[in-house]
């Protein structure tokens, strides 16, 4: 095993390069040759086909937290962890069949121009800065960190900051040409991602039919995973006792395990509001088919749908892999076992030039993920803050320009923040820091999403008050609870456990924060019923339904029917 790129991996990483840039300038130039126009900047208004909008949507959702995120709670957790990938599925059926019909007969482009047609002015204004927050301070900073943590641990762990730099560059370049260019662009970095993903995989799984001795397939490999860690093949993770523990105690893990993933209770709480609010409630996600009619983005949508389903065998078997080796003394180098450099050591087995491809399938996720946040924030800014409250008259090249300095200006306060990792992203760990830190909105936001497109009487007041209390009830689950309604109650139970932060053995207490969040959002649901029950049977804004509306053609209804029954496969064989 070997850190540094070779010759050889270098040449297939500039191919990369050269490809994905190359063809991003092509189309920049095709698409220029028009006047400047927000709605192609922003949203590539009917250019973008069914195939891109798919591959967008993955691009854009796949990246560092992924990789090293997913990998590392599949070294810590196990397979359990593939179904933030396998409910994403089925979310992405559900927006696809429901939701996008709303948002586009009543020509929606940005999020909180839905608040502000369904609610009031308030109501978006105060979502808008939530989003911008949220994409800036967890999401850009967190695909920046992980994502150059990884790549420099391959490069011998000596230039963090210059990688930093480079991937922030490359995400500018091609961000700064609109919506067309990073949806085209996608597609070329899906592919580069699920072939250099697949690859790493395959590698990792014959390096442990290797090491031992069953053969050197890629199936053998697999097999011995099952039966060297079969606790990391089982979906549900039991619930714990309520013991001491200390933090060399096999018990202690277990909690820890727990905690990230509540076995049965997560799929009744917060697995449903984080899927349903990131896939159909998120300007990053919805703005790639909020752009096309209602065909191409359902199809679009649907085959997003089914590369969600594979995403698991790239993202998460590796980490499975790293923890079966490491087990066994394979892996010296991870030193403690720090989850989060799982992905990293597999990387490092690699052969000259396959190691250039999963880098830059690596890179790929970064950069299309980082491109992809960046031009969200450039267009809620743009058409949500800049023309509503600073220039109402602006023209469509004033507010394009402003959306790219939007664009430059949060990468460059992205990389302020992860330039030391200020935020603590490395010690709460990638895919978790991102999960629980969005579950503080995602409960308000979704809550009032959901009674806003489907429930007619959910008032303006309703709504405000459901932002607020939806973000207070997240922080009292997560922070206040335990010291005020004690550690064991009929709502949730409170786990204690150790955990071992810079050096220092730390105790901490939680609710799981999965369960957290469903009790979040519906005790943010019971307040604005309640609410809005002392106002009109039907609001004035309410969205009407036609009929027909949510009719589903004949090749939709086959692609959703084979989604559900391989999803229905997995959980029955991996329970």
């Amino acid at each position: 095993m070997t850190n540094g790129l070779s010759t050889a991996d270098l040449i297939v990483f500039l191919l990369y390069i050269i490809i994905v840039g190359g063809y991003g300038i092509w189309i920049y130039r095709q698409k220029s040759k028009g006047s400047a126009d927000t709605k192609d900047f922003f949203l590539a208004e009917g250019s973008l086909t069914w195939w891109a909008i798919g591959a967008s949507l993955i691009a854009s959702n796949i990246s560092a937290e992924q990789f090293i995120g997913m990998s590392g709670d599949g070294f810590f957790v196990g397979i359990a962890v593939s179904a933030y990938e396998w409910f994403a599925a089925i979310a992405l059926i559900i927006i696809a069949v429901w939701f996008m019909p709303i948002y586009l007969k009543n020509k929606i482009f940005t999020m909180p121009q839905f608040l502000k047609t369904r609610y009031n002015e308030s109501v978006a204004l105060i979502m808008t800065i939530f989003w911008l927050f949220l994409y800036i301070f967890v999401n850009l900073t967190s695909i920046l960190y992980l994502g150059a943590v990884a790549i420099n641990g391959l490069l011998g762990g000596n230039y963090l900051h210059e990688i930093m730099i480079l991937l922030m560059l490359f995400a500018l370049i091609i961000t700064l040409g609109g919506m067309k260019v990073i949806g085209y662009t996608d597609v070329i970095q899906v592919a580069v991602l699920i072939v250099g993903g697949l690859a790493t995989t395959y590698l990792a799984l014959t390096i442990v039919s290797d090491k031992f001795g069953s053969g050197g397939s890629a199936w053998a490999g697999f097999l011995d995973l099952m039966n060297q860690a079969p606790d990391h093949f089982q979906l549900m993770q039991p619930k714990p006792a309520l013991t001491s523990t200390t933090i060399d105690q096999p018990e202690n893990l277990e909690i820890q395990k727990y905690v990230i993933l509540p076995g049965v209770m997560m799929y009744l709480a917060g697995q449903w509001i984080l899927h349903l609010n990131y896939w159909g409630c998120n300007q990053y996600i919805t703005q790639r088919a909020l752009g096309a009619d209602l065909k191409t983005a359902r199809s679009g949508i649907l085959f997003a749908a089914f590369l969600k389903l594979m995403m698991p065998v790239i993202v998460m078997l590796p980490g499975i892999a790293a923890y079966v080796l490491y087990k066994n003394g394979h892996l010296p180098q991870m030193g403690g076992g720090s989850k989060d450099g799982a992905y990293s050591a597999i990387l490092g087995f690699l052969p000259s030039g396959l190691k250039g491809l999963s880098v830059a399938a690596l890179t790929a996720a970064i950069v299309a993920s980082l491109a992809g946040k960046a031009n969200s924030i450039s267009t809620i800014f743009t058409l949500d803050i800049f023309k509503k409250y600073f220039n109402k008259n602006a023209d469509e090249k004033k507010l394009v320009w402003t959306g790219r300095l939007a664009i430059v200006s949060s990468m460059l306060v992205a990389l302020i923040f992860t330039w030391k990792d200020t935020l603590g992203i490395g010690g709460e760990g990638g895919f978790t820091f991102i999960q629980k830190y969005t579950g503080f909105i995602s409960p308000g936001v979704f809550a009032i999403f959901i009674l806003g497109m489907f429930w007619k009487r959910t008032t303006g007041t309703a709504a405000m008050v459901g932002i607020i209390a939806g973000f207070l009830l997240s922080i009292f689950f997560n922070g206040y609870a335990v010291q005020l309604l004690g550690k064991e109650t009929i709502l949730y139970t409170a786990f204690e456990y150790q955990k071992m932060d810079n050096g220092i053995v730390k105790t901490i207490t939680e609710i799981p924060f999965l369960i957290s969040m469903g009790w979040a959002f519906f005790f943010t649901v019971v307040i604005m019923v309640a609410i809005s029950l002392a106002g009109p049977k039907v609001n004035e804004k309410a969205f009407i339904f036609e009929k027909g509306m949510f009719k589903l053609d004949p090749r939709s209804i086959i692609l959703i029917v084979a989604a559900l029954m391989i999803i229905s496969a997995l959980y029955a064989k991996f329970w």
